[in-house]
């Protein structure tokens, strides 16, 4: 059988198209350590959220927490509490700047429908990180 793939000295990088290296800090995340990062972080909002609605579950209420925890920390650190526990961080066409507030408010409100999130480029980036110039980066 015949392949049309390149060899693999001549296959693409991922995140080579975005400036970024192949393999180390500073190249783009696997999905499974971005979805790790996100349950994390959901996880750490429902219990939050649960703390209000207790003895019933939090339910939707979970989203509020969720924004404004995912929103702060972008802006303030350049990475969730479920990004950094799992060595990520968020990458931005501007290096060593903060992330602009409106491009966090827009990436949170995206994953927070998820859908945007599945829909990935080839270099696995997420539609709400193409529409902010964002991507998700091993720190470490």
């Amino acid at each position: 059988m015949v392949r049309d793939a390149q060899p693999p000295s001549q296959e693409r990088p991922r995140g080579a198209a975005l400036g970024l290296p192949g393999e180390g800090p500073g190249s783009l995340a696997s999905f499974g350590s971005r979805i790790g990062a996100f349950l994390v972080d959901a996880v750490a909002a429902a219990l939050i959220a649960g703390l209000f609605t207790a003895p019933s579950l939090p339910g939707n209420w979970s989203l509020l927490p969720f924004g404004l925890i995912t929103v702060v920390t972008l802006v303030a650190f350049g990475q969730t509490p479920g990004m950094r526990l799992l060595g990520l961080r968020l990458a931005h066409s501007r290096a060593g700047e903060r992330l602009a507030l409106w491009r966090a408010v827009v990436r949170t409100a995206l994953l927070m429908l998820l859908v945007p999130a599945l829909v990935v480029d080839a270099d696995g980036r997420g539609l709400h990180d193409r529409l902010t110039d964002t991507a998700v980066v091993r720190d470490a």
